[in-house]
């Protein structure tokens, strides 16, 4: 247990966020899934509508730091090929 007014201040914010940075994760985890099922369902208007939904909120995980900019732009790369095999 911290003993330090400064370390327990920080435990405390250190929860606080890792709450709110759950929920995000969680949130753009429930777009990725739409858009996979979308993909599995074979319906490519469905798949775009889902995937255009879900950019921004990824693009959102990084602006806020809980996802890295590398990860997300691969997540979306691989998502948009898989979109774009429908077509074919």
């Amino acid at each position: 247990m911290a003993h330090h007014k400064s370390a327990k201040k920080r435990i405390r914010r250190n929860e606080r966020r890792r709450v709110i940075n759950k929920s995000r994760i969680s949130r753009i985890r429930t777009f990725i899934r739409k858009v996979e099922e979308a993909i599995e369902s074979g319906d490519k208007k469905q798949a775009d509508a889902a995937f255009i939904l879900a950019q921004p909120e990824i693009h959102r995980g990084v602006t806020k730091g809980v996802l890295h900019k590398s990860t997300a732009a691969r997540k979306l790369s691989r998502l948009s090929k898989r979109i774009k095999a429908l077509a074919a």
